[in-house]
């Protein structure tokens, strides 16, 4: 499951014209430089090179230290390759006045991230609450905290959430089937039906109607089977956040 991208994703990556040179001018390196390398690593993660982009980071640090993005920002990179337990590492490393301030919505959302790639929900819930809190603006943020709050068996908080996430990007496919499956899983069978109707290719509204059926149904088991949930089906690219937990239902 490549679950994170990021994730948060607060900004989304810069586009270069041409080739740039990643390496920082000096041993500080002037603010717009250390931005555009941030950057650049930020678009090898988009483009699925979460390797080089974690290479970049090392070289980064090496004249950064201690950045709170750049330590974000290889969570992400780790929880792309499901290295879980260096994710986890890093994030021991964060510290409590770093989820204040200009990164607050970051750090308390890449603390979700890893709680949620140990299919701890529960946990989740809390800091992604708080990510959306220090910025209500990021529809990715609120997924986050829909599909966790989903996953937490919460289905009709998860629904408000999710229902805030689609009015702030209401083009997000993977924001809309969440939303759906949220309907599904909380018994709104009308509303679903409404949405699914609303779609105008028949034989595709018929297709995403069986896949979130079963979905709903797929988690409803493991609900009883199991207190731990197992990985979500899919998620989204690492280009549509830079920090934030998007999980895609199909």
């Amino acid at each position: 499951m490549k679950a994170f991208a990021p994730l948060l994703m607060l900004a989304g990556t810069l586009m270069l014209a041409g080739p740039v040179s990643a390496q920082p001018d000096g041993a500080h390196g002037q603010p717009a430089t250390r931005s555009l390398y941030l950057n650049l690593i930020q678009q090898a993660r988009a483009d699925g090179r979460a390797r080089a982009a974690i290479a970049f980071l090392d070289d980064y640090d090496r004249h950064y230290p201690g950045d709170v993005e750049a330590r974000v920002l290889r969570i992400n990179c780790l929880l792309d390759l499901r290295q879980i337990d260096e994710a986890e590492t890093v994030m021991t490393r964060l510290r409590p006045a770093d989820q204040t301030g200009r990164f607050a919505a970051q750090v308390d959302a890449v603390r979700g991230h890893v709680l949620a790639a140990r299919d701890r929900w529960s946990d989740a819930v809390p800091f992604y609450t708080a990510a959306v809190a220090a910025d209500p603006t990021s529809a990715w943020l609120r997924n986050a905290l829909g599909y966790s709050l989903l996953r937490d068996h919460q289905a009709d908080r998860a629904v408000e959430a999710l229902r805030d996430a689609r009015d702030l990007a209401p083009e997000s496919e993977i924001i809309r089937n969440n939303l759906w499956l949220a309907y599904a899983m909380s018994g709104r069978g009308q509303l679903l039906t409404h949405a699914l109707d609303s779609l105008p290719d028949r034989d595709a509204s018929a297709d995403l109607r069986r896949r979130i059926e079963a979905e709903a149904t797929r988690l409803r088991r493991m609900a009883v089977v199991t207190p731990v949930a197992t990985a979500p089906l899919a998620a989204a690219a690492p280009h549509q956040t830079v920090s934030t937990l998007v999980e895609k239902a199909f």
